[in-house]
């Protein structure tokens, strides 16, 4: 009697445990126990959402619900979440749902490498889902509006539908059939290799003129590469001193030399503008200008007396003059 009496005392209290485990895994009490950090998030409606529900990281359970209070307008949402969770100061709350049953939970994003881990009590920023209410009211009013459509057209014959075209046709008919007849005359003619656009499809001009278009663009650019290739030598050798014009590119001779000849043709400038030297004298100095006039009009005056006389005298003159 003893050990039955017990054996049912254990048996009591092991299902009493069970129950309470039970239980406080309903409500999140286990979670309460275990150490981790607080965090809060403000919403506008947190859709059923109850204490305990699980909060995910990427689908991962990392906490639970600890608090659902009305805060100046907004529902203000504390959660209890692990520690190794790694919550960062941008993570970002947002209440889901995992079904269609009004299983609601608080998903946090990983938030960005570089930010700091979220530090207890902080509160965390949030994005609104979607009502699945309203979602559904939409459905419903989608749904009755293509019953009406459906409706609309319930006992419309075919005939009705389509009576403005076939009146249309009646109304036009020759000009259809006139627009009609001269497409297949267009496209007979196209056919046959008529007309410009014919012509341009089956005849061969075209084609052979392009072809040599674009052969004589391939030798001309051919042409161009050995026009280019050479100036590039030419450049080359005159860029290594190669050539006449490489030399009095690159050589310094010439320009030495030319200086030179500069130099010099400066100081003799500057001689002659100070009546230096014979070339000089003969440019400043007025006596030689002078001179030069008075022999002139001596001259001048002699050929007159020459004309005068004759050749006999000239002679003489001349041999008098000589001897």
């Amino acid at each position: 009697m003893r050990n039955s009496l017990e054996t049912r005392i254990g048996i009591f209290v092991a299902l009493a445990a069970l129950a309470a485990v039970f239980v406080l895994e309903m409500v999140g009490g286990i979670e309460r126990l275990k150490p981790g950090y607080e965090f809060h998030a403000l919403f506008d409606n947190v859709q059923e959402l109850k204490v305990g529900d699980r909060v995910k990281i990427a689908g991962v359970e990392v906490g639970r619900v600890e608090k659902i209070s009305l805060d100046q307008g907004k529902v203000r949402v504390t959660m209890k979440v692990r520690r190794d969770a790694g919550v960062k100061t941008d993570s970002i709350a947002t209440v889901k749902f995992a079904g269609l049953l009004g299983q609601n939970f608080v998903a946090l994003s990983f938030g960005s490498p570089d930010a700091p881990l979220a530090e207890s009590g902080i509160e965390l920023s949030t994005t609104e889902q979607p009502d699945l209410g309203a979602v559904l009211a939409k459905l419903d009013d989608v749904a009755t509006g293509v019953e009406n459509l459906t409706r609309s057209f319930t006992g419309v014959k075919i005939e009705n539908l389509l009576g403005p075209f076939t009146d249309f046709l009646k109304a036009n008919q020759a000009p259809l059939t006139a627009t009609i007849s001269n497409i297949q005359s267009i496209t007979a003619q196209v056919s046959r290799g008529e007309g410009t656009v014919g012509r341009l499809i089956f005849e061969d001009d075209l084609y052979r003129s392009s072809l040599n278009t674009v052969s004589n663009l391939q030798t001309a650019t051919e042409d161009i590469q050995v026009a280019l290739a050479q100036a590039c030598k030419v450049v080359d050798q005159v860029n290594a001193g190669q050539g006449t014009l490489g030399k009095l590119v690159t050589d310094e001779t010439l320009y030495t030399e030319a200086t030179a000849m500069m130099t010099n043709l400066r100081e003799i400038s500057e001689k002659i503008n100070k009546g230096e030297g014979s070339v000089g004298k003969l440019v400043n100095d007025d006596e030689f200008y002078r001179n030069a006039k008075l022999s002139l009009q001596k001259l001048d005056k002699a050929t007159e007396g020459l004309e005068d006389q004759g050749p006999l005298s000239v002679l003489g003159i001349a041999v008098n003059s000589l001897f």
